[in-house]
């Protein structure tokens, strides 16, 4: 029996040492400079959550792309910011890059801004003990941009990254997208086309879990229209059923032909209806005037509809506008889709880019990194450019609580979180 426990213990020790030998001294040396700058990265992490970038406080976001050009200056970035048209009303983005000849291209992807607005209560960053801080945005995602720079830092004062091609970019209204989308993502999109990977480093579901694939975002917008005439007839041939009726048959088969379906979901999130109806589709606003004595002759639903691949999106849109053409008798109705954000399905070479990121884990002694489920994300920025190279998302900083006040940040894992990515993005840009 001994001898079997000193075999085990043998094998055991080999494998934490055959794990050790994997990494290089210069991934040591990565690791080590982490540790040295890291006051300077905690610095920088509560710098950033104290300025509110709100996505509407444009001069907030700006501010803080001015910190990101302050520092990637320093470790020798040409740095840019992306202005938008006034009619988007947005900040605009930041950009870092780096130009090359030498191994892989790399594009990471960061945003600037934060759900919480500059009318709103502030929440300044604060360590509440050794291993949590709390601040808006803390988390999602100023961490995973400190966590960005933290990484190239470590790797240009080693002097990897010369003659490499890098390209830094954070997004200013990744939390509410300036329409169109195709307008605020065209830069984004021309220049992530030019690399072989993207890095998203939006918040982490897990220390050990990555992100593979997101689910895409759109809105519908249903209209209907009734007969107004007096309750009394609803129901009969003459007064049909009313704008309110119909809207409520939609909804109600929406839900009893299309749910269930894995990775599509809609939610209708705001409904008016009555005798006259207004909406400004800008601020959400709607107003009704109706009585209980009328036939409803409008009514409006807005929704979303959430997918993954455009191909389980445009079958869902038919099947809803089938639904939509069943009208109730003297009734009317139409839905109006609109595109958001498209989905990032996952590929061979988004599983290949994890098991790449598990293997540098577990090397570190870290543990084996897991693809996430590919419906447990909704859609983000790396969301625009997956169908056009290999990418990897949630591999920032972990905590709770996003988008609201509650919001934390792990600094018990910061560290390691950052010192596995300085290593990962290392072997990355040299293929290793």
């Amino acid at each position: 029996m001994r001898k079997i426990l000193y075999c085990l213990l043998f094998i055991l020790f080999s494998i934490n040492l055959s794990y050790a030998q994997e990494i290089s001294e210069v991934e040591k040396e990565l690791i080590s400079l982490i540790d040295k700058n890291y006051s300077e990265t905690v610095a920088l992490l509560e710098e950033t959550v104290n300025i509110n970038s709100g996505t509407l406080n444009l001069e907030g976001v700006r501010e803080v792309g001015k910190v990101f050009e302050r520092e990637f200056a320093k470790i020798g970035f040409k740095t840019e910011w992306i202005s938008l048209p006034d009619s988007l009303r947005r900040a605009g983005h930041f950009v870092a890059s780096r130009q090359g000849s030498k191994g892989k291209k790399l594009f990471f992807i960061g945003h600037l801004d934060t759900v919480f607005e500059k009318d709103m209560p502030f929440y300044p960053f604060t360590l509440v003990n050794d291993s949590t801080a709390t601040g808006q945005g803390a988390n999602d995602m100023k961490g995973g941009n400190v966590m960005i720079f933290a990484t190239l830092k470590a790797l240009h004062e080693l002097g990897l990254l010369e003659d490499r091609t890098i390209t830094v970019y954070f997004n200013g209204d990744e939390e509410n997208a300036g329409h169109p989308s195709h307008v605020s993502r065209a830069d984004f999109i021309e220049r992530a086309k030019q690399h072989d990977y993207a890095l998203g480093y939006e918040t982490a579901q897990g220390f050990n879990i990555a992100t593979v694939a997101r689910r895409g975002a759109s809105t519908w917008t249903l209209k209907t229209g009734g007969k107004q005439v007096h309750s009394s007839g609803v129901f009969k041939p003459n007064a049909g059923y009313g704008a309110i009726y119909e809207a409520a048959r939609i909804l109600n088969t929406f839900r009893e032909e299309l749910e269930g379906e894995q990775y599509l979901t809609f939610n209708p999130g705001q409904i008016i209806g009555g005798s006259d109806i207004s909406y400004d589709s800008n601020s959400g606003e709607g107003e009704a005037l109706g009585k209980t004595n009328i036939v409803a002759r409008e009514a409006l639903v807005t929704g979303d509809l959430r997918f993954l691949g455009e191909e389980q999106k445009e079958a869902a849109r038919e099947k809803m506008r089938e639904i939509v053409s069943r009208n109730l008798n003297q009734t009317s109705a139409e839905i109006i889709f609109q595109d958001g954000i498209p989905s990032m399905v996952p590929t061979a070479g988004n599983y290949k880019l994890v098991e790449r990121l598990s293997e540098v884990s577990e090397a570190m002694g870290f543990g084996k990194v897991e693809p996430g489920d590919p419906g447990s994300r909704g859609g983000g920025d790396i969301s625009y450019i997956g169908e056009y190279l290999d990418c990897i998302d949630g591999i920032g900083a972990s905590g709770t609580g996003a988008h609201s006040p509650a919001e934390t940040i792990n600094m018990k894992e910061f560290p390691d979180l950052i010192k596995r990515s300085a290593v990962f993005v290392y072997r990355l840009l040299y293929e290793i």
